[in-house]
C-alpha cells in the first residue's frame, strides 16, 4: 500500500536551484534513505514533505489518518523546560495532566494537589500513556524528569529529540541524521527500534553502518537525476559503479556519433532540404546529449606537515572529577590515576556511551581545562589542529572567502606549492561564485566542511577531531578518510561512526566509566565482536546458574564486581533507610485498618502505601544486591 506520493516537486533558496521535478512514493513499512552532496537540499527536502516548509512546485499526499514524525537535524528546545515538559511539549488534555502528575511527584508538592493529579489522570485514563512516555525515556537513557533541557549534552537532547518523535507512534518516520551526536551503543538501539516491519521510514543520514543495517532503498540526487536503488548501501555502492561504467561507456559512444555528424553539418551544402534539417535537428539532439557533464568535483586536501618530533602529549596520573565523593549523586569521575604516551603516527579513535567525558578529556589533553591531579606534557614541535564537535562561530553576514582569509591568504602546500584563499576553497568545493556569498547561506553540512578547511589550513601534525563526521557528505567523507589514512601525523578521534573509526584508528581507548580507560589495538568491529561475545557468555553462565525455585523461594542476586565508594556510601545509607520505611509502612496499615470516615484521607493512606511500598520494595532490593557485594569482597 502507497503511503506516501511525491510528485513534481521544485524548491529555490535565494539564487540556488536545490532541486526540481522530484518525483517518488513510499510503501507501507519501506525504509528509504536520500544520499546526495552537502548544499543539494537533502535537508530541505524532508521538510518540504514533512510540511515544515512549503515548496515552490509541486505536491505531497499521505494517506489519510496517518501520523507523521519529523526528527529535524538541529535539535532546538526551550532552555526553560525541564525533560518532562519538552517531552510532552503539546497542548492537549492527556499530555497536560501527565505533566502535571510527573511534576507532582517528583516536587513533592500537597497531599491536596497530588490527589487532584492522580484524579485528573484517572478521569482522563492517561495511565498507559504515561506509561508509555516513562517506557520511551527510559529505553533512551532519560531518567530524572525534572533535569533542565539546557543541561544536557548533545547526544541526549538527540536522544530526547527521538523519543518525542516516537511517543505518538507514527506511522511515518521523516528523521534528518538521526544518529547524530548518539554514542554507538544507541546508535545500534536505534537500528533495531526503527528496523521494525511496521515503521515505514525515509531518512538523511552519514552513517554508512546504519543505511546497511536499516535500509531497503536508497535514492540518489545527482546531476539533477532522481535515481532510486532497490537495496541496502553496499548493494548501493555496487549498482552506482556499474551504472556510471554503462554511462560512461554510453558517452564515449555518444561522442564519437557526435564527431561523425558534425562532419556530415560541415560538408552539407547551404541549399538544405527536409531531410537535411531533419538531420541537423538529431545533430542537436546527440549533441545535447554527449556534452552532459557528468564530472563529479571531489574535494581536494592536501596539507604541508610540520615534522614532528618523538615528543607528542604525555599525560602521567592524570585524574578529574566532577562533583564530591561524599554526594554519590553528583560525583563524575572523568578520568583516574590515567598514564599514557601518544606517539608520531598514533591513529587512535575514543570511544564510550555519550556523558561519559570524552570531550572533558579532550579538553585535558589539549591544556584548556586543568586536571585535579597529574600533569600533561606536550611537546615542542607539535602543530595541534583541533576539529570540535561545536564548529566554527560565524557570523551570518560575514562572505565565505572572508572566513578563510581572515586566517592566511596564501597557503602553503607540500612540496613548495602554495594556494591562494579562493583556491583552497576550490578545493573544498566552494566555486569562486559561491565564495562571495554569506555564511547564512550554508547548510549544515557546507559549514562543516568550510570548519574542516579551516583547521587544515594551518598544516598540523597532531590533529584531534571530535565527531568529524556529523553532518558530511558520504563523499566528503570518503576524501577525507583518504587523505587522513595517508596523512603522517599523530591522530585522535573521537566518533560515533563505525565505518569511519575501522578504516582510520588502529587502536582504540575505551572509556569504561569511574574514571577507567581501557586500551584496546584493532578496530571498532572486533572489539564489539568481543563484548557481544562476552555479554552472550555471561548471560548464558547466568541462565545455567539460576535454579528452579518454588514461588516462595527468594531471588538470587548476580555476581557483581567489587564495591565503588559510591556503592559503600549507598549501602551506608541504606542501612538508615529501609528501616524508616518499614516503620513508615506499618503505621500506613495501623490508620487504615483503623478505618474511619473521611474518604479523602483514607484514599490519601492508600496512595502514601502503594508508594512507600515500591519505594521499599526498590531500596531493600538494592540493599541486598550491595550487601551480598560487600559480603563477596570481605571474604
Amino acid at each position: 500500500m502507497n503511503v506516501l506520493s511525491v510528485e513534481r516537486l521544485a524548491k529555490r533558496y535565494g539564487p540556488r536551484q536545490l532541486f526540481t521535478d522530484i518525483s517518488f512514493g513510499l510503501e507501507k513499512g519501506q525504509k528509504t534513505a536520500i544520499v546526495a552532496r552537502n548544499g543539494t537540499g537533502k535537508s530541505t527536502l524532508l521538510k518540504c514533505i514533512a510540511g515544515i516548509e512549503t515548496a515552490d512546485e509541486g505536491r505531497v499526499t499521505f494517506n489519510k489518518g496517518l501520523r507523521i514524525g519529523y526528527l529535524d537535524q538541529n535539535v532546538v528546545m526551550a532552555a526553560t523546560h525541564t525533560l518532562v515538559d519538552e517531552m510532552l511539549d503539546q497542548d492537549d488534555p492527556v499530555t497536560n495532566a501527565i505533566r502535571a502528575y510527573e511534576h507532582a511527584v517528583a516536587r513533592h508538592v500537597s497531599e491536596a494537589e497530588l490527589h487532584t493529579a492522580i484524579e485528573r489522570m484517572e478521569t482522563l485514563g492517561a495511565w498507559d500513556h504515561e506509561a508509555r512516555v516513562k517506557r520511551l525515556l527510559y529505553q533512551f537513557n532519560l531518567r530524572d524528569l525534572e533535569q533542565p533541557v539546557n543541561t544536557l549534552s548533545g547526544g541526549q537532547q538527540k536522544r530526547l529529540a527521538m523519543a518525542k518523535v516516537l511517543i505518538n507512534l507514527p506511522d511515518v518516520l521523516i528523521l534528518d541524521e538521526p544518529t547524530n551526536h548518539l554514542d554507538l551503543q544507541m546508535i545500534e538501539q536505534l537500528e533495531d527500534e526503527l528496523g521494525a516491519p511496521n515503521i515505514t521510514l525515509l531518512l538523511v543520514t552519514h552513517d554508512r553502518h546504519f543505511l546497511d543495517n536499516v535500509c531497503d532503498e536508497i535514492i540518489e540526487m545527482e546531476f539533477g537525476q532522481f535515481t532510486r536503488f532497490k537495496g541496502n548501501y553496499s548493494w548501493y555502492v555496487e549498482k552506482k559503479a556499474q551504472l556510471d561504467e554503462v554511462r560512461d561507456a554510453t558517452q564515449q559512444h555518444l561522442r564519437g556519433l557526435m564527431r561523425k555528424e558534425l562532419e556530415w553539418v560541415r560538408k552539407m551544402p547551404r541549399a538544405r532540404g527536409t531531410k537535411s534539417k531533419s538531420r541537423l535537428d538529431k545533430f542537436e539532439d546527440i549533441k545535447a546529449l554527449a556534452t552532459r557533464d557528468f564530472s563529479r568535483d571531489a574535494v581536494k586536501i592536501d596539507v604541508k606537515t610540520e615534522r614532528l618530533g618523538g615528543k607528542v602529549i604525555e599525560a602521567r596520573n592524570l585524574t578529574k572529577s566532577f562533583g564530591s565523593p561524599e554526594k554519590p549523586e553528583t560525583y563524575k569521575p572523568i578520568v583516574a590515576h590515567w598514564s599514557y604516551s601518544l606517539k608520531a603516527g598514533d591513529r587512535i579513535g575514543i570511544v564510550g556511551p555519550n556523558g561519559i567525558g570524552k570531550s572533558t578529556f579532550i579538553d585535558l589533553l589539549t591544556e584548556r581545562i586543568r586536571p585535579d591531579m597529574g600533569t600533561v606534557s606536550v611537546g615542542a614541535t607539535v602543530v595541534l589542529g583541533m576539529f570540535g564537535q561545536q564548529g566554527l562561530e560565524l557570523k551570518e553576514d560575514k562572505r565565505i572567502i572572508e572566513v578563510v582569509r581572515d586566517i592566511a591568504d596564501v597557503i602553503p602546500l607540500s612540496k613548495g606549492k602554495t594556494l591562494t584563499a579562493s583556491q583552497l576553497l576550490e578545493r573544498f568545493l566552494f566555486d569562486k561564485e559561491q565564495q562571495y556569498q554569506y555564511v547564512s547561506t550554508l547548510s549544515g553540512g557546507e559549514r562543516r566542511r568550510l570548519y574542516l578547511c579551516t583547521v587544515l589550513m594551518k598544516n598540523p601534525n597532531v590533529l584531534i577531531l571530535d565527531e568529524p563526521t556529523n553532518d558530511l557528505d558520504i563523499p566528503t567523507l570518503n576524501a577525507l578518510e583518504d587523505f587522513l589514512v595517508d596523512l603522517d601525523v599523530c591522530l585522535l578521534i573521537v566518533s560515533h561512526d563505525r565505518f569511519f573509526l575501522d578504516k582510520i584508528c588502529t587502536k582504540l581507548l575505551v572509556f569504561e566509566g569511574e574514571g577507567r580507560i581501557k586500551e584496546w589495538v584493532g578496530s571498532y568491529t572486533e572489539l564489539r565482536e568481543v563484548q557481544k561475545a562476552h555479554e552472550a557468555a555471561d548471560q548464558k553462565a547466568q541462565s545455567a546458574s539460576v535454579p528452579v525455585r518454588t514461588a516462595t523461594e527468594p531471588k538470587e542476586k548476580k555476581p557483581t564486581t567489587r564495591m565503588s565508594f559510591g556503592e559503600k556510601r549507598e549501602l551506608q545509607q541504606l542501612d538508615e533507610q529501609v528501616p524508616a520505611l518499614e516503620k513508615k509502612k506499618e503505621d500506613l496499615l495501623v490508620r487504615i485498618a483503623a478505618g474511619g470516615t473521611d474518604h479523602h484521607a483514607m484514599m490519601q493512606h492508600y496512595i502514601d502505601l502503594e508508594r512507600t511500598t515500591k519505594e521499599l520494595d526498590e531500596k531493600s532490593e538494592r540493599w541486598l544486591v550491595l550487601t551480598e557485594k560487600a559480603e563477596r569482597e570481605s571474604a
